[in-house]
């Protein structure tokens, strides 16, 4: 017996050299050693090709900060680091030349990079030239959809492309959104086709979309997100069958628990036949919902690859074996192969014939007989199974075919290209994909309005952006000293989808918010150094030291403004200059806080202008109070009023304004407001066009009136709060909006109000509680009014909490009706419990029927239009015929179970008081004929997103005139941009290059009058430069455009019988007449 052992044990080891030989070819050692693994199959005509995408998604902020995501830090709340995963990634590419990786995040790749040294730069920039490593979206961060300003989203993603361009020449050609809550249609047409991207890639749709797009095999579409450009600015988008993760059970990172491929057949659980049926299975699912026979799996997930071979060796080996096949040619091959019974895989057709003739027959014992027998070899194989199933594994899985699957590693970019060229009929997409719910009760629909205050710092620094860098190329980019980039760099970093949108950790939204103001202070002293040059006249090479201080007020809104506060000196004037961003000559009423009752106004050229004074309130002067302790400002005493004036300014230029004591001239102040007393049923304010009539009863308004138009419109607005859901299966949170049911509740049906008059202005002061405070003011020359609020802190000791709305309800029969905006650009048609891909089911009545805005919202009826625009990222809905209703501020009580893992719950602090969040803020509201308000909300929005830009100092009226430029414009006296042209750029880049970008800000049909080709002159425009050079680039400026490319698409239903949309020709070098078409934007960089 012991010799039998010692013969069979003999035998193995001949067995196992053999295989040697026959697959060593392959490069296998099948004894546990080395494998070379083959990865370098490409796609297979006829299979099911599944194209591994590996891809980390990384959160530029989230549960931590964006430096401790980098770093790897504060990893109690998770374990996440960046920087490992770049390193690792890096590693793992350069061990297999066929290996892939996608990277979005460019925020975090420039801090890597720069970290970096030459050698790993090189190899990086080979990995990247091989097309191992794809970046896709490319931006500083990927963006939010709902609550960003498309201006926002080009800035951000100019930042990344520039950055990917410069260092590697490349141009990102996919779109990666694939976590943001829901889709755009600018994103499909602006920040997808525009970029020069083939296809946009994403996981968030609403579950009742998936499911009917999974029956029909329409995840995939061609989206035509814009009604203006149609299929001229179509994309091919891809919804993930379930999420950016791959299918269950191939999900690798290193200290998860997942079943690897043991394919070491002298070890435990080898099991490389069952995790080949695993992933075929797996496939099939998936082709079964997807057209064309090839499918995306999403190799990644939040921070992985931070040991990327973890991830990358299960790769390979499910790449190797999946994709090996032998042909059955005989039936000893039958035998191997598994056609015959495997009672012993391993038969004699996988050995050399030299085995045949050493061992003819070999002796074995039978049973307990022990009777010694001598047979064939391939019959010892089929009885002593034990012995040889080492072996018969590996022959089982060097012969397992089962021919359907080819799997591969991929990007977007081929992936885009294969179904491309599938030549299949694509179902056709239009407008967007909000709102988005993941199950029936969780509409992602709360964070259009959550962290309001935030989102109204985000916005006003997004303007003052825009006019700081217009200012930097006015007098010339400085190398050294304060300048735009850190802003810039911080505002690409809050447009991240768990930035601007409110969803991240609050220590985590304190650093965005420190971020920004850190960008802000020192773009502040770049912004004042500019116009020092400015007004002096002086070239950025004369203005090394500037000579004057300005001052500006950022915290305007509660009052704030230290160099209007302050004494003016004996024999000087405040001296204040205003710059206007916009293309066209703005007037507008500024406002600021005074304590010196006898001031007069004169512009440049010594005109008194009308001045008006009202009165400090109460709430005003409580929240400066309080939030200039809280955040540790110097303690001074209020100011008693606000002095307002009417100033009008240049395009793309500059007015200055004198204020001086009318004691010290021998002057008398004018403008005091009278504060009326009611006297009769109903109140009516605005002395111009627009009245607004108000029940001296009731306090609350009740009608709107425009004079010139004939426009009447019978309009309550109030306050309501809905009660925030606390049920445990679903409660309302950052993200998800859930009312608890109930009606909502109304804040007070009689409203104590003041009613204050001047030559300017009218306004009435309502208090609707005690957290609730309303201003409502009607200027003279201007026809909508605008609404200051203040809300909070919002109670939570009745133990509910509060989605606090204002609501404006008219006598208009809307029939579910209404528009919205698509990040402040087109306007998109909604229409109360529909969505027009599938039959909806209404399980959520009110925050099912949310919308995002960031420019406003509208309804009509057959006589008129009622308009209102926001000042912020905000939700919106119409859920009665004739309501728009805006959600202002939210604080709930429990988290919504979507991983922030804190309740919506914002407070405040002195010391060891704390109180809930108080915020301040506008909407503007506006009556039209029907088919009129377009001009109102484009004109309005544009002058709300940029506002005027105010900086102060003192001096001498007559010193001042003497030496520095009063008024100026950088454009030809008497030239302004058309007023349906927006000028969205303008900035001296670090080349010496200039980027510019045009909008159109009207869609086609929108406007009879501005819905036109629209033209403008660049000589005009930068009077006294000579543009030496201009290119017409992709929107992000990495390309030029005349090299993209745009891939022809099949599209169901499409009989190609769309009219073409009206673009700009090309510029001529020599008149410089750049045209625009309705809604098109086009970039430039010039030289001068």
């Amino acid at each position: 017996m012991e010799k039998l052992e010692r013969d069979l044990t003999w035998f193995d080891g001949w067995v196992l050299i053999a295989f040697v030989v026959v697959f060593g070819l392959h490069g296998t050692v099948v004894n546990g050693g080395y494998v070379d693994y083959n990865t370098g199959g490409g796609v297979l005509p006829g299979k099911l090709n599944v194209h591994l995408v590996p891809h980390s998604h990384d959160d530029v902020g989230w549960l931590k900060t964006v430096d401790q995501y980098y770093v790897g830090s504060n990893n109690s709340i998770q374990g996440a680091c960046v920087e490992n995963v770049l390193d690792s990634v890096v590693e793992s590419l350069r061990r297999d030349s066929n290996r892939k990786f996608v990277f979005v995040e460019m925020a975090f790749f420039q801090r890597w990079w720069v970290e970096q040294s030459e050698e790993i730069q090189e190899q990086v920039r080979k990995l990247v030239d091989a097309g191992q490593l794809e970046f896709v979206n490319g931006g500083w961060c990927m963006h939010d959809e709902a609550t960003c300003h498309y201006i926002d989203m080009i800035d951000q993603t100019t930042l990344g492309h520039r950055a990917i361009k410069e260092q590697f020449n490349k141009t990102p050609r996919a779109g990666w959104q694939i976590d943001p809550f829901g889709h755009s249609a600018v994103q499909a047409y602006l920040l997808g086709t525009e970029l020069g991207f083939d296809s946009v890639h994403f996981a968030r749709i609403d579950y009742q979309d998936r499911a009917k797009r999974k029956d029909d095999k329409a995840l995939e579409v061609i989206w035509r997100g814009s009604k203006t450009f149609g299929s001229s600015s179509q994309i091919f988008a891809n919804a993930f069958p379930v999420h950016y993760s791959p299918p269950n059970g191939f999900h690798f990172e290193v200290f998860d628990d997942f079943v690897p491929v043991q394919d070491n057949p002298l070890l435990d659980d080898y099991n490389v036949e069952q995790r080949v049926n695993d992933f075929i299975n797996a496939a099939m699912t998936q082709a079964n919902v997807t057209r064309t026979n090839h499918i995306m799996w999403t190799m990644g997930d939040d921070f992985q690859y931070q040991y990327a071979e973890s991830w990358f060796k299960q790769m390979d080996k499910l790449i190797h074996y999946v994709n090996k096949r032998r042909l059955v040619q005989n039936s000893t091959e039958a035998i191997c192969c598994g056609v015959i019974p495997k009672r012993c895989s391993l038969s004699p057709c996988l050995l050399p014939p030299i085995i045949y003739l050493v061992f003819p027959a070999v002796r074995y014992n039978v049973g307990q007989s022990q009777k010694m027998r001598k047979e064939p070899l391939y019959h010892y194989y089929f009885i002593r199974k034990k012995e040889c199933e080492p072996i018969n594994q590996i022959a089982n899985d060097m012969c397992y075919r089962d021919g359907r699957v080819n799997a591969l590693y991929s990007t977007p970019s081929i992936y885009t290209d294969v179904k491309n060229a599938a030549n299949e009929s694509w179902p056709l997409k239009t407008d967007d994909y909000f709102p988005y719910a993941d199950t029936e009760n969780a509409y992602w629909t709360g964070f259009f309005t959550s962290r309001p205050a935030l989102k109204r710092y985000v916005r006003q620094l997004s303007g003052y952006y825009l006019a700081a860098r217009q200012l930097e190329f006015l007098v010339g980019k400085k190398s050294t000293g304060p300048n735009t980039y850190r802003l810039g760099d911080a505002l690409g970093i809050a447009q991240h989808h768990d930035g601007v949108t409110g969803t991240a950790k609050q220590h985590t939204t304190n650093d965005y918010e420190k971020r920004l103001a850190i960008g802000a202070l020192e773009a502040e002293a770049s912004v004042s150094s500019a116009l020092s040059c400015l007004v002096s006249n002086k070239s950025r090479d004369q203005c090394a030291k500037p000579a004057l201080n300005f001052s500006q007020c950022q915290l305007l809104n509660i009052s704030y403004c230290p160099p209007t506060e302050e004494a003016i000196a004996n024999g000087k004037r405040l001296v204040m200059v205003l710059y206007n961003a916009l293309g066209w000559n703005r007037t507008d009423v500024i406002r600021i806080p005074v304590n010196d009752p006898n001031l007069v106004v004169a512009d440049s050229y010594g005109k008194h202008i009308e001045t008006q004074y009202v009165t400090m309130d109460n709430t005003t002067s409580n929240l400066r109070n309080f939030y200039l302790k809280a955040y540790g400002f110097p303690s001074i005493q209020v100011p008693r009023y606000w002095l307002h004036f009417q100033v009008s300014v240049p395009p793309l230029g500059w007015s200055t304004y004198f204020i001086a004591s009318a004691t010290g001239i021998g002057k008398r102040r004018n403008g005091l407001s009278v504060m009326d007393s009611p006297q009769n049923d109903t109140i009516e304010i605005g002395s111009g066009n627009l009245k607004m009539s108000f029940s001296s009863m009731t306090g609350q308004l009740k009608r709107m009136y425009n004079s010139k138009t004939g426009v009447d419109v019978p309009i309550q607005q109030s306050y309501f709060w809905y009660g925030s859901s606390s049920e445990r299966m679903q409660s309302s949170g950052a993200y998800i909006l859930r009312p608890d049911g109930s009606p909502p509740h109304v804040v007070a049906r009689s409203v104590p109000l003041q009613v204050h008059r001047g030559p300017l202005f009218d306004e009435v002061r309502q208090q609707f509680n005690s957290w609730i405070y309303q201003v409502t003011r009607v200027y003279k020359d201007q026809e909508h009014a605008e609404l200051e609020y203040t809300i909070g802190p919002i109670p939570l000791e009745d133990g509910v909490g509060k989605e606090v709305i204002t609501r404006m309800t008219a006598n208009m029969a809307t029939e579910k009706v209404f528009y919205t905006d698509s990040n402040g650009r087109d306007f998109l048609k909604r229409i109360r419990d529909y969505r027009a891909d599938w039959s909806l089911s209404v399980n959520e009545p009110v925050a099912g029927n949310y919308y995002p805005l960031n420019l406003g919202i509208f309804t009509m009826d057959k006589r008129s239009e009622l308009s209102v625009l926001v000042d912020r990222a905000t939700g919106g809905a119409s859920i009665e015929d004739g309501q728009l209703e805006l959600m202002l501020h939210r604080r709930t009580l429990h988290d919504d179970s979507r991983g922030v893992n804190e309740a919506l719950d914002e407070s405040v602090c002195i010391g060891d008081e704390c109180e809930g969040l108080t915020i301040r803020g506008n909407y503007y509201l506006s009556i039209n004929q029907v088919g009129a308000g377009a001009v109102w909300r484009r004109t309005t929005g544009q002058e709300i997103y940029t506002p005027l830009l105010a900086a102060f100092t003192q001096e001498k009226e007559e010193t001042w005139k003497a030496s520095h430029v009063a008024t100026g414009t950088a454009m030809d006296s008497g030239y302004s941009l058309p007023l349906n042209v927006a000028l969205i750029t303008l900035q001296e880049l670090d080349d010496g290059s200039v980027l510019l970008r045009l909008a159109h800000l009207y869609e086609a049909g929108e406007d009879a009058a501005y819905s036109t080709l629209a033209k403008v002159e660049l000589k005009k425009m930068f009077s006294g430069k000579a543009i030496k050079e201009l290119k017409e680039m992709s929107l992000s400026s990495n390309q030029e455009k005349s090299e993209m490319k745009k891939m022809t698409w099949k599209v169901e239903g499409d009989n190609g019988e769309q009219p073409s949309p009206v673009r700009g020709g090309p510029v001529d070098s020599s008149t410089l007449v750049v045209e625009l078409g309705p809604m098109e934007i086009r970039t430039f960089l010039l030289q001068f």
